[in-house]
């Protein structure tokens, strides 16, 4: 199976920011479950004060206009017998319509957002409050004749009106983003129930103004009276126990008995003037009128009524969603407290630890290790006490990090003992073997001075270099244990000696052709080191080039010293060798234990000591230079071309007879 990476540039690099986003991972999700909740609720809030608003600038308008215009149209259908109830009622209406007119006009609630037909269904309705005087105008006008035509005129144009004013509430309760309305749609129902009970009172109202109820009023009636048994009864049913307490008052009281005897009364007698006699009609017009007061209220209370006493930030409202609001937000402090003190501990310790690693790999450790290496003494408790081994993981991270501490510091000093142990062998063996090896001189110069004959005196002289080849690697063994050889010169030597000298020191000395020299010489005190690093180098570039080949020794006059050139015509050196030896060449830090090239740890001895310039390069012939440059304050000008004075030094002595020297001019 294949594993996902992340892709490198989205990873935190570093500790800070991986701890950081571990930790703020499960505190943005707890705070987007939290944001959640805390919108839900929100919501839950908005939407609760969008219904109250639409209830007080809408719904109660809507409503009231509705009852109003209810009872208007009864007292129309009785206008012959009362006209001045008409009046009254007429005047209630422009109330409820100026007060519908304010409410849409004044409404903060987008009508559209409520209900896309909202915006029709209520121009609608201000149309219809605008009609109202001409439709009261041909009531008025028909009213002379005791009320006949009315009911076939203007009942039909109230009862679209009213109709209208049911299709805008229906809109109005058409949100179902909050339930603080009970049942809005099973309300609108009753309510259109009560609008049943108001048409048998207009109807009958009719039909008593005419003495008569006519075929259409008949027909009219007994369909009212079927709406209202039909929507009545099962949506009280439907409703809440609290909000079903009003409706069965109405319903189980006296009231709504008379008037349902009296329906079934003008049921049973049909069209004609029986329906509409006193004895059938006795009590009816209190009883109808108490029916629509109380289904009126009862209305109320169970809708508009109810949302316009919600609390937006009430327990209705808020309920669960609130409590898990306020312990999220309780929940999202602590975490982010939490987060925020754990991480900032662990990244402390995290620095601390890195900071001490940093010091121990970048100050401490190495600072022992020269000391080590200077062969001063290092107390390992002091430098790196032990810890015992406790706490946390990241403390026996620290614990560990001490531990690879001492024991780096134990191997260093183990090593330092090591070496300076070594480096007094090779001292003792130095210092006997140069003793044996300056009697074995003073014989040899004893013998040549009695010695005669051309064989044995060349013999005495291939004897004498090879012992002279001995004291340099004797006095080799003095330089890498740090201590000066004994050979020096109280008089500046000429260069040429010093280069014909060194020469003088290997085996193949009749390889080496020794350019003309510039007439400097080297101060006593450095001769020897000179003379020692030269041979060293002219002795490397012969073993490393042809028997049949030369080696070139050149020396050129600088500004600030002067250059010394040993080139071979070898097989070279390629870049990473050249490195390599450049390197062990140029190191302040010298390993006696690595047997390969010592040759080239003596010349870093003496190159460090002496303050000289060493570099190993490619050679245009194809082998390698060796170049050392020899500082001015080591030189001394002009001096007079005079052979180095007798018995001085046998290293400097001319090599007359064995060697063929070419110095060309």
């Amino acid at each position: 199976m294949r594993i996902l990476r992340t892709p490198a540039r989205l990873r935190p690099r570093s500790v800070r920011a991986k701890i950081v986003a571990l930790l703020m991972l499960p505190v943005v999700s707890l705070m987007a479950l939290w944001g959640f909740a805390a919108v839900t609720t929100a919501s839950s809030i908005g939407d609760t004060e969008r219904a109250k608003d639409v209830n007080a600038e809408l719904l109660t308008p809507v409503g009231g206009f509705i009852t109003a215009l209810q009872t208007e149209r009864s007292a129309a259908m009785r206008y012959g017998d009362d006209p001045d109830a008409f009046t009254e009622a007429a005047s209630v209406t422009d109330k409820a319509a100026v007060a519908l007119l304010d409410g849409i006009n004044s409404s903060s609630s987008d009508a559209a957002l409520l209900d896309a037909g909202l915006p029709k269904r209520l121009d609608v309705l201000k149309a219809d409050a605008g009609s109202l005087d001409a439709l009261r105008d041909k009531v008025t006008a028909k009213g002379t004749g005791k009320g006949k035509g009315v009911a076939s005129a203007a009942y039909p144009r109230y009862s679209e009106i009213v109709q209208h004013g049911f299709s805008a509430t229906g809109a109005l309760t058409g949100d179902d983003s909050t339930d603080s309305a009970s049942e809005a749609r099973v309300v609108l129902e009753l309510g259109r129930a009560r609008e049943a009970v108001a048409r048998e009172q207009a109807l009958l109202g009719a039909a008593q103004a005419q003495g008569t109820l006519t075929q259409d009023q008949y027909a009219l009636f007994v369909g009212a009276v079927a709406t209202q048994r039909e929507l009545l009864a099962p949506g009280v049913a439907d409703l809440r126990r609290a909000h079903r307490t009003a409706y069965d008052a109405v319903l189980d009281g006296t009231a709504y008995a008379r008037v349902q005897r009296v329906e079934d009364q003008v049921r049973a007698a049909g069209p004609g003037d029986a329906a509409v006699s006193a004895a059938a009609l006795k009590g009816w017009g209190t009883a109808v009128s108490d029916v629509l007061d109380g289904l009126t209220s009862a209305e109320a209370v169970a809708g508009t009524g109810e949302t316009a006493k919600a609390d937006p930030f009430g327990w209705d409202t808020l309920g669960a969603s609130g409590i898990a609001v306020a312990l999220g937000l309780v929940g999202v402090l602590l975490s982010l407290l939490v987060s925020v003190v754990v991480g900032r501990g662990l990244i402390l310790e995290l620095l601390d630890l890195r900071n001490s690693a940093l010091e121990v790999a970048g100050r401490s450790l190495p600072q022992a290790m020269r000391r080590l290496h200077a062969g001063q003494g290092v107390d390992i408790d002091a430098e790196a006490p032990m810890r015992r081994l406790a706490g946390d993981e990241l403390a026996q991270v620290s614990t560990a990090l001490t531990a690879v501490q001492r024991a780096a510091l134990k191997a260093a000093a183990e090593r330092a003992e090591l070496l300076s142990g070594i480096s007094g062998v090779y001292v003792s063996l130095a210092r006997r073997s140069q003793v044996l090896l300056h009697r074995q001189l003073d014989l040899l110069d004893a013998m040549e001075r009695r010695q005669h004959d051309p064989a044995e005196l060349h013999d005495l002289f291939r004897v004498d270099y090879l012992a002279t080849r001995m004291r340099r690697h004797s006095e080799s063994l003095l330089i890498l244990s740090g201590i000066a050889p004994g050979r020096g010169w109280r008089h500046p030597i000429p260069l040429a000696d010093v280069l014909r000298a060194a020469v003088a020191e290997i085996e193949s000395a009749e390889r080496v052709q020794i350019w003309a020299a510039p007439k400097v010489s080297v101060m006593g005190g450095s001769v020897a080191d000179v003379i020692h690093l030269l041979a060293e180098l002219v002795e490397n570039a012969t073993s490393f080039s042809p028997p049949s080949t030369q080696v070139h020794l050149r020396a050129a006059r600088l500004r600030e010293g002067v250059l010394i050139e040993i080139e071979d015509s070898g097989f070279g050196l390629n870049d990473e060798a050249l490195a390599e030896a450049n390197g062990k060449i140029q190191s302040d830090k010298i390993d006696l234990l690595d047997a390969k090239q010592i040759g080239l740890i003596v010349v870093n001895r003496l190159r460090e000591r002496q303050g000289l310039g060493v570099e190993l390069r490619s050679s245009p012939s194809g082998g390698a230079t060796a170049a050392v440059f020899v500082p001015e304050h080591l030189l001394r000008d002009d001096m007079p071309h005079a052979s180095t004075p007798g018995g001085h030094d046998r290293a400097l002595a001319p090599a007359t007879g064995l060697l063929p020297w070419n110095t060309p001019e």
